[in-house]
């Protein structure tokens, strides 16, 4: 059981990326999944989620808008599509998945945590 995260990279403000977070061993249309991130010396902040099934989808203010969380079921992946990227949005990005969406990322819901990709905004 694990995800991996994949996407990241170094973009100049206005640009775009599409992060993936990839299952493996469990099927991620019967959980929820998150997006957070962590910029150096900033607490871990939530992100995007998408509920398990119908995929209602929730947004912190910052990137409503701009981001937009999708999951596509035959892949087994979750993607997170950034748009107008600002120097703001820099940061190390993870998903985690578990019963029921929170953005707080030290909810007890989320189990299963990937290592991370990491997501520079820089001209």
């Amino acid at each position: 059981v694990q995800l991996a995260e994949s996407g990241g990279g170094l973009v100049q403000p206005g640009g775009s990326l599409r992060l993936a977070c990839a299952a493996s061993g469990f099927t991620m249309d019967y959980y929820a999944t998150g997006w957070f991130r962590q910029a150096p010396g900033k607490e871990r902040e939530g992100v995007s989620c998408i509920t398990s099934g119908e995929g209602d989808t929730y947004y912190t203010d910052s990137v409503k808008g701009r981001f937009t969380i999708s999951r596509d079921n035959a892949k087994n992946t979750v993607y997170l599509q950034m748009n107008s990227l600002e120097p703001g949005d820099t940061a190390r990005y993870y998903c985690a998945t578990g019963k029921g969406c929170a953005l707080d990322p030290l909810s007890p819901r989320y189990d299963v945590w990937g290592q991370g990709t990491q997501v520079t905004v820089s001209s």
